[in-house]
């Protein structure tokens, strides 16, 4: 995979409105969220590096932290690129072969409170 290529990727989840979040510096973050609301869920990217990403879809509620979630129906580890692959490719909810059950979310699928201050979005 190549920059080039996972700069397509990211550029398909800008045109499709995912809500992008710094952790750190903006020039330096120490990851990138990108979030995407259905409504009664979300779905979350977390970006460390091009080798370590996790995606996962999770239920949401007025309280609910995305990138500290208590149950998630869908996850996924991998390279950034698999990642961004996997999740673009998830059927919307509701749809045939959304995911439905719940699980307990992995360690990767949250973002440490000391990596959240400061933290930029953009839409």
């Amino acid at each position: 995979m190549t920059t080039l290529e996972l700069d397509d990727l990211l550029n398909e989840m800008r045109e499709r409105h995912w809500a992008f979040h710094y952790f750190g510096l903006r020039h330096d973050p120490k990851a990138i969220g990108a979030v995407y609301d259905w409504r009664t869920c979300a779905d979350v990217v977390i970006l460390r590096d091009e080798e370590d990403a996790t995606a996962f879809r999770v239920p949401t509620f007025p309280d609910t932290d995305v990138f500290a979630p208590e149950m998630v129906s869908w996850q996924y580890h991998a390279a950034a690129a698999w990642t961004l692959r996997a999740v673009l490719t998830l059927p919307q909810p509701g749809a045939p072969g959304a995911p439905i059950g719940l699980l307990t979310p992995a360690e990767k699928c949250a973002v440490p409170q000391e990596w959240r201050r400061p933290m930029s979005v953009r839409h």
